[in-house]
């Protein structure tokens, strides 16, 4: 199985949703993990947008890269710019990209205005992201 690390400063809300999208979807192909330069908590539009799809990680917590510096992963990606600057390098070998994603953190308004931003990064994980990592890994079919 192949096993892969998503970075992004805070792990709150781009590298979780990653994290439990691509755990559902590449079920038994990829083990996916997620931490952050500077974790703090998971983002409740995050929780809110994965339990629209069906994906429950109300239980999940930011994880800080540390906890995580002893595995080896086949593909490390940076989803923010922050992370991608933070941690120049993985010391475990393995490939690593960024594909950088808008933080959705940043919108402002009422949650009917806030969760579409939750919404758009979670469809770009599903639509661009997953494709993606599938390529990289080498792994065929949906």
């Amino acid at each position: 199985m192949k096993k892969v690390l998503f970075l992004c400063t805070e792990n709150a809300c781009r590298s979780q949703m990653a994290e439990a999208i691509t755990n559902k979807l590449l079920s038994g192909m990829v083990e996916a993990h997620s931490a952050g330069t500077r974790p703090s908590m998971v983002n409740p539009f995050a929780v809110e947008s994965l339990k629209e799809i069906g994906i429950d990680i109300s239980g999940a917590r930011s994880k800080n890269v540390d906890e995580l510096k002893d595995r080896d992963f086949d593909l490390v990606i940076t989803l923010c710019a922050g992370a991608r600057e933070n941690c120049p390098f993985w010391p475990g070998q393995g490939k690593r990209i960024h594909f950088g994603l808008d933080d959705p953190a940043r919108a402002q308004g009422t949650e009917e205005e806030i969760l579409p931003s939750f919404n758009a990064v979670r469809d770009r994980i599903i639509g661009e992201l997953i494709p993606l990592l599938k390529k990289e890994l080498g792994i065929e079919g949906n």
